[in-house]
């Protein structure tokens, strides 16, 4: 199975992005980060991508949104995080 494709928005100093960060990097996987804490184009591309997205971390798994932290970790505890990432 092909590995996915995961991008995470995230802010400096965000405590739920390192978070999420860890529970991918736990799992071996990696991802693209973009840092949107000054705004500018990346804030905008996130919020076209995933409408409403108001904070941080987005999360975004083969280009479906998949949410924040909680959103992670919830998918995690149901066992739907791995098939999501090939595991």
């Amino acid at each position: 199975m092909p590995t996915p494709k995961i991008e995470i928005y995230t802010k400096w100093g965000c405590p739920y992005c390192v978070r999420a960060k860890a529970l991918l990097d736990g799992k071996g996987m990696t991802y693209t980060e973009y840092d949107i804490t000054m705004g500018g184009p990346k804030r905008d591309e996130m919020q076209a991508r995933v409408p409403g997205a108001m904070t941080v971390p987005q999360i975004l798994i083969d280009d479906q949104p998949v949410g924040g932290c909680d959103d992670l970790h919830a998918l995690d505890r149901a066992g739907k995080l791995d098939p999501m990432l090939g595991l």
